[in-house]
């Protein structure tokens, strides 16, 4: 018998309305709203619910996920349906390690709302990130090493699909030279700094004293980290990792992989959008995906 995981995604996913349904209809996933907004101080249903601008501002748009995500995540564990191990693309590995038992919901929250905070605080001026579309992995790497000033591979989403991050001219001269060798597109993001590169060693050290103080607790259900693309099942690995994710490559779809090795044929993506979904299509049209993101999406699992 196949094995079940819980995939969650990153920002970029979110959009106003986002958990609005399964907040109205269940008392779980209210709660995990109301939590949020008393742990943060932020009134994250009007921050999630309705239209306003900071909803795609870094040190707000992370807490907005996460609720979003727990909440739909509680729904669904509700239902009766429960995972052999969970994953989360970057900002996602935190709902990840919530469904794992790692931390609880408070602890969570908090360690969230000041990875935002110190991730939007730490960028320096200049930094961009841009997708690279139809080029080999190895030439991409090749290519940034090759480029003069910062510039990293941020994602490895799937075949054919990465993104690099660093210094806007790094990044810029970067792209054109992948495009004259033959890249299908190269498309820049619209993000507040060079996630996922080294630029942003500052802040996962900020994180680090934050949480250098929440507690851990003993996983319930392992997690595959974004840094390793391995199974974590210490508690004690934990907080490094989220260090150390901040400034490294999200090796996602090394993650599904290693999942799919593992004898996972089911992955059930919860959260706002079809991203992962998309990925999962490129990287094994084998196996079974199922994606859960409105109250009438419960009906599929």
């Amino acid at each position: 018998m196949g094995k079940t995981a819980f995939i969650f995604p990153g920002q970029g996913a979110q959009y106003t309305g986002m958990g609005k349904d399964f907040y109205e209809r269940f008392p779980v996933s209210r709660e995990i709203f109301d939590k949020a907004s008393r742990v943060t101080g932020i009134d994250i249903p009007a921050l999630c619910f309705e239209e306003n601008p900071d909803l795609h501002i870094t040190r707000y748009t992370q807490i907005a996920m996460l609720a979003a995500e727990a909440a739909m995540l509680r729904a669904v564990e509700e239902q009766g349906l429960h995972a052999d191990v969970h994953a989360g693309l970057s900002l996602g590995e935190y709902t990840a390690l919530l469904a794992s038992g790692v931390m609880s919901e408070e602890h969570i929250f908090l360690a969230v709302l000041k990875r935002g905070l110190f991730m939007q605080e730490a960028v320096p001026t200049g930094g961009a990130m841009a997708a690279v579309l139809g080029a080999d992995t190895a030439f991409v790497e090749r290519i940034c090493g090759e480029t003069e000033g910062i510039v990293s591979i941020a994602n490895y989403n799937c075949p054919g699909q990465v993104v690099i991050t660093g210094e806007e001219a790094a990044v810029e001269k970067a792209g054109e030279a992948l495009r004259k060798s033959g890249a299908r597109r190269i498309v820049p993001l619209k993000v507040s700094g060079p996630f996922h590169s080294r630029m942003l060693e500052d802040a996962g050290q900020q994180l680090g004293k934050v949480l250098e103080v929440l507690k851990t607790s003993e996983f319930t259900v392992p997690y595959v980290s974004n840094v390793t693309a391995d199974y974590v099942r210490e508690p004690s690995e934990v907080k490094e990792l989220l260090i150390r994710q901040v400034s490294s490559p999200v090796r996602w779809q090394q993650c599904v992989e290693r999942m799919i090795a593992d004898g996972v044929d089911t992955f059930v993506e919860i959260g706002p959008g079809k991203t992962l979904t998309g990925f999962m299509r490129k990287i094994d049209r084998n196996v079974k995906t199922i994606n859960i993101e409105k109250v009438e999406d419960l009906a599929r699992i």
